[in-house]
């Protein structure tokens, strides 16, 4: 079967939303051990089945930048946010260096532009709820993220729940999470691990990872200048 690959969802003047595929980097290498810093609430650093398979992965900026020239010359291809290697979804990004500069203030925003992911998560969430958690990274070389109770104000990250569906596949609810405002790293995955509901193939925050090679997390829903834009999520969210 032929591998997934990035495709434009939808474009505007200012921007075009795109669908990244899981196993993909969101950002170009900047060395041996994921991508380059970010701020956003997924930042990469290699959570995939090993340094052969990342180093193999393509990135969305390099495909972006041959499929869509226009970007070439843009910082990071006009990239406004980033999501793990293992998550799937929409990516917004900036046509012009203008755009990108004002979509990465916007995108994640408490102001700006809503995001929604849908995961797979361990069953026993409450229908609906809220988490206001701190995460900070470990020592050096670390894939993980600690996650605490209290901590400072640039380390807080907060999201939104709804179970969407019980049980999808007897072990896990699909369950839809709004991130409120920027995002940390790992905020998602390990929010959701710290509160006993780690999600699926999603091994490094003690989720069963026999079934799939990446966690089952995908972004979703992204608002845009008003719009919202949606990316269907892949097979592993299919019922069965």
């Amino acid at each position: 079967m032929e591998a997934a690959q990035p495709r434009v969802i939808i474009e505007r003047p200012d921007w075009r939303v795109l669908a990244k595929p899981a196993g993909w980097h969101t950002l170009a290498h900047a060395g041996g051990n994921g991508e380059r810093p970010s701020g956003g609430e997924a930042g990469d650093a290699a959570d995939g089945p090993g340094r052969d398979a990342d180093a193999a992965a393509g990135s969305l900026e390099a495909w972006l930048r041959a499929a869509h020239p226009e970007h070439a010359s843009i910082p990071e291809a006009g990239i406004a946010h980033r999501l793990d290697q293992g998550t799937s979804g929409c990516v917004v990004a900036g046509r012009t260096a203008e755009a990108h500069a004002r979509l990465r203030g916007e995108v994640g925003s408490s102001g700006g532009a809503r995001k929604t992911y849908l995961a797979l998560a361990r069953t026993g969430l409450p229908d609906d709820g809220t988490f206001r958690l701190y995460f900070s990274s470990r020592h050096k070389g670390s894939r993980k993220v600690t996650v605490r109770r209290e901590g400072t104000g640039p380390e807080c990250g907060r999201c939104r729940w709804h179970v969407a569906e019980r049980a999808v596949d007897g072990a896990h609810d699909l369950v839809e999470v709004e991130v409120i405002g920027r995002g940390r790293r790992h905020q998602v995955r390990a929010g959701l691990a710290s509160l006993g509901h780690p999600l699926r193939g999603d091994a490094l925050y003690g989720g069963d990872a026999s079934r799939d090679a990446h966690p089952a997390l995908h972004a979703w829903r992204v608002e845009v200048d008003g719009e919202t834009v949606e990316c269907p999520p892949d097979a592993r969210f299919a019922r069965g």
